[in-house]
């Protein structure tokens, strides 16, 4: 509306036409129409307070007045009610009372003066709050910054406990939750049980740009964690991330996390937990008086304003109850065993060197290789010492390796000879078990395989002829040379002793003793 009262005055101060027009910021031709209809009227200044700039426009212009009430008046609780149901906008009800304006052979306002004149009857009721959050519509979640200490009952300690909250924009309905720490499963079951609290699932799940929920959110891309993403289908909600910083996108949450943390952590300060039990419980009786103490600026509570106006048009829990999911990438290892961070699970050896995305639930571990699932385990909740393997992720080799055993080794000796048995029965006595000894008779069967049996053999006899404790280096330095045959049987040797060259005893006779 036209500044009327303020042009009068600085007309009254022979500001000039001009002047007049940048400081009002109005037209030079609307400032001449207002002196000039104010000298005919005989209005000048000053003016009685009580004479507003509506009152003036009246006395200048009587006959806007009276087509002002020619137009059709919207039924501004009707818009406000259907505002609060599911897909309706402000544009949509503009057409619809439009529409009814000229079944009744009325004029309707403009889209413009349609929404101003809504936002003053709006204000006037304390029903801002409504225009901008509809009921069900959206969560707000954060973390609280400050935490709550848990002090060692035996050595005094303290460690820092973490407060998620929740909260519905409409009605200001909130949900907190105590946590150990801010990994990803305590993120994603605090949703959960913020669902459940409320008993229904809004449409939008509004977040803060952290890790655990977004990994990247930048002008141009929004990449949400696979994990979250996960919660949000489940939920049938849609993950809309706060810009970077940009807090008013989720003021509530910002609001009730403030509030809450001198509600439910400022109160709480003096008292002394000695676990994360009694914590948890002292939080969620702090939580239920949150909820229901009284609004200052309006009437009722934040359980009533939910249950009265926001309940109905909540989603519907899933029937299946959540499970939390973490979802990670690894490159596959040269042992093709992935890690969950606490035990490494086996994946198929063909893998190794490409990259794997792993989903850890409370009871299983999977692993995906372009989607599709190549792996899966029975999680372990304690640290083992050795990786859970299964064979058929093995090469040949190694499944090859599973199946030696003491009475394994000593089966394929027979196959071989008896000396070859003595040696594998050696390597397997050598150490304090069996097991020690495995290695080299794993190396003696490869080497009957590189050279045959019957020179592993010969080998195997040769070396007992000069050692009780045989050993692979000496073996193998023995089947690289050619087999040479015994001299007890050769024929060589028998001419040669029938020969001699050794003297007699008479050659060594003294000659007195003759």
């Amino acid at each position: 509306m036209v500044n009327y009262r303020e042009i009068l005055r600085l007309n009254s101060l022979k500001y000039t036409q001009t002047d007049i027009s940048i400081s009002l910021k109005t037209s030079r031709n609307t400032i001449r129409e207002v002196i000039k209809m104010a000298k005919e009227k005989d209005i000048s200044w000053p003016l009685e307070e009580s004479v507003t700039n509506s009152v003036l426009e009246g006395l200048l212009y009587p006959e806007k007045t009276e087509k002002a009430n020619v137009f059709c008046q919207p039924d501004y609780e009707y818009i406000h009610r259907e505002l609060a149901r599911p897909g309706v906008t402000m544009s949509l009800l503009h057409a619809e009372y439009l529409a009814r304006c000229a079944d009744a052979g009325q004029i309707g306002y403009q889209k413009t003066q349609f929404y101003d004149n809504y936002s003053t009857w709006a204000r006037k009721t304390k029903a801002t709050m409504r225009i901008h959050h509809k009921p069900g519509d959206a969560m707000e979640v954060d973390w609280a910054g400050n935490t709550l200490p848990i002090t060692d009952s035996v050595t005094g300690e303290t460690t820092d406990a973490y407060l998620f909250v929740a909260v519905l924009p409409c009605s200001c309905f909130a949900y907190a939750e105590l946590c150990r720490n801010m990994q990803s499963e305590n993120w994603l079951l605090c949703h959960a049980h913020a669902y459940e609290y409320f008993g229904g699932v809004p449409r939008l799940l509004i977040p803060d740009n952290l890790r655990t929920g977004v990994t990247k959110n930048t002008r141009l891309d929004t990449v949400i964690n696979r994990s979250y993403l996960e919660l949000a289908e489940h939920y049938q909600t849609a993950v809309v991330p706060a810009r970077v910083e940009a807090p008013k996108d989720k003021s509530h949450a910002e609001g009730t996390v403030k509030y809450a943390s001198t509600w439910i952590l400022a109160a709480l300060r003096d008292r002394v937990f000695f676990t994360f039990e009694e914590a948890f419980a002292a939080v969620a009786e702090k939580l239920e008086s949150l909820n229901d103490a009284e609004f200052k600026k309006r009437e009722g509570t934040r359980r009533l304003a939910y249950i009265n106006e926001e309940k109905a048009f909540m989603q519907l829990l899933p029937v299946n109850a959540y499970e939390p999911a973490i979802w990670s990438d690894a490159t596959v290892p040269t042992d093709y065993c992935v890690t969950d961070g606490l035990n490494r699970y086996s994946v198929p050896y063909d893998l190794i060197g490409e990259q794997v995305q792993s989903r850890v639930t409370r009871d299983t571990v999977e692993f995906f290789y372009h989607g599709n699932r190549v792996a899966s385990h029975v999680r372990l909740h304690h640290r083992q010492p050795d990786p859970v393997v299964k064979t058929e992720h093995m090469p040949d080799s190694h499944k090859k390796y599973l199946s030696y055993n003491k009475d394994a080794f000593l089966e394929w000796a027979e196959t071989i000879g008896e000396n070859t048995k003595k040696v594998i029965r050696a390597f397997l006595q050598e150490g304090r078990a069996p097991e020690q000894g495995y290695k080299s008779c794993r190396n003696l069967m490869k080497l009957c395989e590189k050279y045959g049996s019957e020179k592993l053999e010969e080998a195997c006899r040769s070396m007992l002829t000069f050692s009780g404790t045989p050993n692979i280096r000496s073996l193998m330095q023995l089947l690289k040379t050619p087999i040479r045959q015994s001299t007890a049987s050769s024929p060589a040797s028998e001419s040669h002793g029938s020969r001699g060259i050794t003297r007699g005893a008479s050659q060594f006779r003294k000659e007195g003793g003759q």
